[in-house]
């Protein structure tokens, strides 16, 4: 195994980007209710929340990508200067995570879960990603190497020479993907639908490479002069 510390090289990094629709939607959302107790509570805020499945059933969202993410009861209290700490009830909290695979259904599934758990319903945010980024991932690297090759070659001509083959490669971290802020635009009553914009996601893959320097030619010697006849 050759030695690379012993061969003229150079050492450069290439960063690679392609640009994706998003194809999923995470969604998070509670259904949250209070009640004079707590077995009040956390019936009332299973009924919302078996409505909330219920909707999401009807949209085609699998139970697999449906999952519990908190589950609370606890007492709530309004505190004043005159009466101190007061109980006011008990408050029941549960929150979803839900997967919707398909990015352009997001708007529809996130009405119909508002309409279903009603004034118990808080939208906790949405955001999209990538559940496939293969091709995008492809496009990435592909990107990153012509990168590094067109640097290495830069900075060989600058110092006078040429590539001569790679010596290692290496693929500095995993696909990282930069996703676009997402909101959810108003409604009027009923008359328009839920839009959610996804935007494009930027999909960076960063390489690092080394490569092989072609060994200067050495220069020719110089002929000696010949001696200048003196003129008699």
């Amino acid at each position: 195994m050759t030695n690379s510390s012993s061969l003229r090289h150079i050492t450069v990094s290439g960063v690679g980007t392609s640009m994706v629709a998003p194809d999923a939607v995470r969604f998070s959302a509670s259904v949250s209710v209070i009640a004079k107790t707590n077995k009040d509570a956390l019936s009332t805020a299973s009924t919302s929340a078996n409505a909330v499945r219920a909707a999401l059933k009807a949209e085609e969202i699998d139970p697999k990508d449906v999952t519990t993410s908190s589950f609370t009861v606890y007492p709530e209290y309004n505190y004043s200067q005159d009466k101190g700490q007061v109980l006011v009830g008990y408050r029941a909290t549960q929150s979803f995570s839900v997967i919707i695979r398909k990015a352009e259904n997001a708007g529809a599934v996130v009405d119909a879960v508002v309409r279903a758990g009603k004034n118990t319903l808080q939208v906790n945010g949405v955001s999209p990603f990538l559940i496939n980024g293969a091709a995008a991932t492809e496009k990435a690297r592909e990107a990153a190497v012509a990168d590094a090759m067109s640097r290495a070659k830069s900075y060989a001509k600058y110092l006078g020479t040429s590539l001569d083959g790679i010596i290692y490669f290496t693929e500095i971290n995993a696909p990282s993907y930069t996703f676009p802020m997402v909101t959810l635009a108003d409604k009027t009553e009923s008359l328009d639908a839920t839009q959610i914009d996804l935007g494009q996601t930027e999909v960076t893959v960063t390489v690092s490479t080394q490569w092989k320097l072609k060994d200067s030619k050495p220069s020719k010697p110089s002929k000696p002069s010949k001696p200048s006849k003196s003129s008699k």
